[in-house]
């Protein structure tokens, strides 16, 4: 298994400007399929906190993006989100599902990215400790572990992405996947596979997870907001909105990703 070890932007820079519309497309529809599947599951509306991000910048002609967030009595903050600039090389597609504090499954992390090569991440966020609780390990990530493996010994085309910065590292689940690759539609057809295997395995935790009691959900709960926001604040990725849209975007951008302006309360559990 290779590996890659390089910011971003980087990666951007030291790549031809070339119109990836095409791949950004499909990843949108997957990223479709997969919220589809969350919809059906899951009765949720739309924060009016994001309504006027639903369409931003200048897209086709230019950078453009959209950004919409919604809660419910069982999710938190899901973020539906994509930044860039598909003709120039770039475009950052979001899908991310944090529950509320009712339960303990896995919040889920999905991210596609086109830099221009192709690049996806899927993760089971914990909710506790691995190390201390290990029944929580073994009921949510055992499971994956010879998969994981699999996937790291068979697939030559799937170079494994290692984050330059110490604390993205630190936030990946020992079965997260995070790989970039060359954007073949088999690839593509890989990484769909992929995905809808693993929210298909996400919703079945959902359905069979037993309450957390009353007294811990607070707890549980502040938790899971310093860990959304922490990651949203601290993406090496924000550079790119800086670059596309200045700061002041850029912060009401990373805001919205974990809910800093957040109209709707959030689910007492």
């Amino acid at each position: 298994m290779k590996e890659t070890l390089q910011h971003v932007e980087q990666m951007i820079d030291a790549s031809p400007a070339v119109d990836v519309t095409e791949t950004f497309q499909q990843f949108e529809q997957v990223l479709a399929e997969l919220k589809a599947k969350i919809d059906a599951r899951f009765d949720l509306v739309q924060d009016p906190s994001t309504e006027d991000l639903a369409s931003y910048g200048t897209y086709p002609d230019g950078p453009g993006g959209r950004l919409t967030a919604y809660t419910g009595a069982e999710i938190d903050w899901m973020v539906h989100s994509w930044i860039g600039n598909p003709k120039a090389s770039f475009a950052n597609l979001h899908l991310t599902v944090w529950l509320g504090p009712q339960v303990r499954v896995p919040h889920l992390g999905i991210a596609l990215l086109v830099w221009p090569e192709g690049w996806f991440y899927v993760d089971d966020i914990p909710r506790g400790d691995l190390v201390a609780d290990t029944g929580y390990y073994d009921r949510y990530y055992a499971p994956n572990e010879e998969s994981w493996l699999d996937y790291r010994e068979k697939n030559p085309d799937f170079t494994w992405f290692t984050s330059r910065a110490g604390f993205i590292r630190a936030s990946l689940s020992p079965t997260a996947c995070c790989y970039s690759f060359p954007r073949s539609q088999a690839n593509i057809d890989a990484v769909r596979e992929v995905l809808h295997t693993r929210v298909d395995q996400w919703l079945r935790w959902v359905d069979e997870a037993e309450a957390v009691p009353e007294e811990e959900r607070a707890a549980l709960a502040e938790r899971d907001l310093a860990i959304r926001r922490n990651i949203a604040d601290r993406d090496p990725a924000n550079v790119m909105g800086v670059r596309l849209f200045g700061q002041e975007t850029t912060d009401r951008l990373v805001r919205g990703l974990w809910g800093g302006d957040r109209v709707l309360p959030r689910p007492g559990g």
